[in-house]
Order: structure tokens, then sequence, then C-alpha cells
């Protein structure tokens, strides 16, 4: 049986999360998105939650899932309704998400190819699945390498957490039964180098990378707030520009384009599977990295890895 990733502090006792059942909803969190203060032991390889302060906590941290769970409605189905059939053994995934902030303050964000069997299209930052024993941030900062060539020097970045989200794909049961689900931990990564520099060394993998662009805080202010907004749709706030510009990759090539900004705007809900828009987990995330800056004071210390991290 695979380790478990994502454990559940359960009556005094570490549980794995099971694939079918809200993580949400086990931790007793309550029937909403959230988001939900929840302690955290960050764990190699691993993550430990619990609603109540347990020894060995190392953070604090909002958790939160989309405001429509495909795990939380498949529980409340009536009796009698076809379950979700999963492997007994199969447990939630952990995954670590980048948000790398430059000295200019702009952020980088990534569209995932067409081609990605799962959210294809869709604006994230730097992500994916953490290794067996690897340090939490060490994922990150490879997936940030794999991604988009980029490698930070050591001493000239600082990090910390910045919040959680329960995940699942399809994200709608119009779509289908899900068929992965993830705990997806957020962290802020604060370069010492301005955009221009880091720029010059961005090399996407284009397996995985389609475009990327870096947003300024206006921009991501308003698609941070975007999930929220009425349904109707209204006018792009005179504030914002009516494009951003976004390099897309084309073959060996890659050119400057211009996006709509209402493309980031776009609201998961009725969208098609392949819709390109921001996901609604790093609205959430971006949200967090917003309180955050205006919290943080404008020069924060760099901190080194410990020994061994990249």
């Amino acid at each position: 049986m695979a380790q478990a990733r994502v454990l559940l502090l359960l009556s005094g006792r570490p549980e794995p999360a099971g694939f079918a059942r809200s993580v949400c909803g086990r931790l007793g969190l309550g029937a909403g998105p959230g988001p939900w203060q929840v302690y955290c032991g960050l764990q190699p390889g691993r993550l430990l939650l619990s609603d109540s302060s347990f020894s060995g906590a190392t953070a604090q941290l909002p958790l939160q899932r989309p405001p429509f769970c495909p795990f939380l409605a498949l529980e409340q189905r009536p009796p009698g309704a076809p379950l979700l059939k999963q492997p007994p053994d199969r447990g939630v995934d952990l995954a670590v998400a980048v948000i790398l902030q430059s000295r200019d303050q702009t952020v980088l964000l990534t569209r995932r190819a067409s081609s990605m069997h799962t959210a294809p299209n869709l604006w994230v930052p730097p992500g994916g699945h953490v290794e067996l024993d690897e340090e939490l941030l060490d994922g990150g900062l490879r997936e940030l390498r794999e991604e988009t060539g980029l490698q930070l020097p050591q001493g000239q970045y600082s990090w910390s957490p910045l919040g959680l989200w329960e995940s699942a794909y399809p994200p709608m049961l119009s779509q289908g039964h899900p068929r992965h689900h993830h705990i997806v931990l957020y962290v802020l990564v604060t370069s010492q180098e301005p955009e221009k520099q880091l720029q010059e060394r961005v090399q996407p993998n284009q397996e995985e990378v389609s475009a990327y662009v870096w947003l300024k805080p206006d921009v991501l202010a308003a698609v941070a707030a975007s999930e929220g907004a009425p349904d109707a749709p209204e006018p792009l706030p005179a504030h914002l520009p009516p494009c951003v510009q976004i390099v897309e990759l084309q073959g060996d090539a890659s050119q400057s384009l211009d996006l709509p900004t209402s493309t980031l705007l776009r609201k998961s809900l009725s969208m098609r599977e392949d819709e390109e828009r921001v996901s609604t987990g790093t609205k959430f995330a971006l949200g967090l990295w917003l309180q955050h800056l205006k919290r943080s004071p404008k020069n924060p210390t760099p901190v080194s890895p410990k020994p061994g991290s990249e």
C-alpha cells in the first residue's frame, strides 16, 4: 500500500485521508467552502492536518475547497444512490504550487498545455506532486525549475506557506466522477531579483506549459476577486488594462501576444472543461498573497534554504 501523503489527526490519531471523502468534511469544518484555519504538520513528503493544535504542528493555515465540492455532493446524495468507486488503498495526493513574486511585486502564472490530461488551458502557478520524503519547499522549487527553467540562487529569496486548497478533477459532477483528489499547498517565494532578470532565465517545458505571464498587483487583485463577482458580465474596471502581454510558445519559438484581461476574470462555473481561465484554487491563493503583501515590509530579509535545498 502506498504511503499516505495527507493524514488527518482525528480523535488524537493520524489517519489517511480517503480518496472518496472531502478532507474538509472529515475534519468537521462545515458544509461551506471555508476558508477555515487548520493546524498543519509540514513534513517531508506528507502533510498532517487537524482542526486543533497538536504537538508537531508547524503552521496554522487557511484551508478552502471550491464552492461546489464533488466529494461533498456525493456524500450528500440520498440513500441508494451510486457510490464513488475507487481502490480502497487510494488516498489524497499532495501537491505544492509556487506563487513566485519578483522584486517588482509581479507574479508568474503559466498556462497549462492543451494536451494535458487534467486541467488543460488553465492559468496556474508552477507546481505539482511532492515526491516521497521530499521537503515541501524543495518540491515546489523543483516543479518551478522543471516547468519554467527557473532556478533561484540560494540566499536571494525568502518563502512562507500561504494556504491549502482541496482540489477535485473533474471539478463538476456533470463532467464525470472525480478521478483526482489533491490537497495543494501554496507557498509564496519572494525573489530578490527583478522581473527582467528572472525573465531572462525562463525556459518553459512545452510539454506542460503553453504560455506564461508576469502580472501586476492591480490585475491580480481583480483576478482574485472575480470568482465571487456577480454572474452577470460587468464592464472591465477602468483602472485595468484591456489586455495583458503574455509569452506564447510555438514550437521552438515564442512570441508576445495580447491576451484580453477579461479571459483571466472568467468564473469556473458553467465553463467547459478546457476553457482558458485562471483556476479557482489559484484565485484563492492570489487573495492570500495580496493579504500578505499588505502586511509585509517592502524589503523582506532573504532567507536561505537549509543545506541540500535548491
